[in-house]
C-alpha cells in the first residue's frame, strides 16, 4: 500500500508547491517589475492622504462632482469584499424602482436637464464596483458640475476630454472617463490620465 501511496503523496506535495508558491511568486515578481503601480491597486494619494483606487468606484453625491455608476454591493456602496451584480432582471419590480429613484435624484439635482439619462448612471455593473462612466454620462453631468463649481461648462468638458478612455486598439471597449481622476482634476489635483 506504501508503494501505491508514495507517488500520489509525492505529487500532491510537488503539485502544491508548484501551484501554491512557486506560480504565485512568479506572477507577483513579474507583476511587480512590469505593472508596480496596478499591480499594487492603482492607488491615488492627495497629499498622503489616501483618495481612493482608480479600480473600485466611490459614492460621489455632491452637486459639483461627477457621480459614477450605482453599486450593488451590500452592506455598503463600492464594498470591495462583496463584489457583484444585484441579479435583479430589468422587469424586476425592484429594480425598476430603483432605476426610477435614481432617474428622480439627477432629475432633482439638475432640474433643468431634459436630455436622455445614460443607462450607466442608473444601473449597477455586474461587479457593483465599477469606477469608470460612459462619455454620455460624462457630458450629462457636465452642465450641472460646471454650475456648481461656478465655471464655464467647457472648462468641464475639457476635463472630459482630457481624461478620457478609448477602446483599446480603436475597437476594443467603449469610451469612458475614471470618475475618481475627473474628480481630483476639477479640484486642481494633477492626476496623469492613464491610458
Amino acid at each position: 500500500m506504501l508503494r501505491t501511496l508514495r507517488p500520489a503523496i509525492s505529487l500532491l506535495l510537488a503539485l502544491s508547491l508548484l501551484t501554491g508558491l512557486v506560480y504565485p511568486l512568479v506572477i507577483t515578481s513579474i507583476a511587480q517589475i512590469a505593472f508596480p503601480w496596478r499591480a499594487n491597486g492603482s492607488l491615488i494619494a492627495v497629499h498622503g492622504t489616501l483618495a481612493g483606487s482608480t479600480l473600485i468606484g466611490q459614492a460621489w453625491s455632491a452637486p459639483g462632482e461627477f457621480w459614477g455608476r450605482p453599486s450593488a454591493t451590500a452592506p455598503q456602496p463600492y464594498n470591495g469584499l462583496a463584489s457583484g451584480g444585484s441579479n435583479l432582471g430589468p422587469t424586476n419590480p425592484a429594480e425598476l424602482s430603483a432605476v426610477e429613484a435614481r432617474i428622480e435624484a439627477l432629475h432633482a439635482a439638475d432640474p433643468g436637464n431634459q436630455a436622455y439619462v445614460p443607462v450607466d448612471l442608473v444601473t449597477a455593473s455586474g461587479s457593483g464596483l465599477d469606477p469608470e462612466i460612459s462619455l454620455a454620462a460624462a457630458e450629462y453631468q457636465r452642465n450641472r458640475v460646471a454650475r456648481a463649481r461656478h465655471i464655464a461648462p467647457g472648462q468641464v468638458q475639457n476635463l472630459i476630454d482630457a481624461y478620457a478612455r478609448r477602446p483599446f486598439l480603436g475597437i476594443i471597449g467603449e469610451p469612458r472617463v475614471n470618475v475618481l481622476e475627473l474628480n481630483l482634476a476639477l479640484d486642481g489635483v494633477p492626476v496623469s490620465p492613464v491610458d
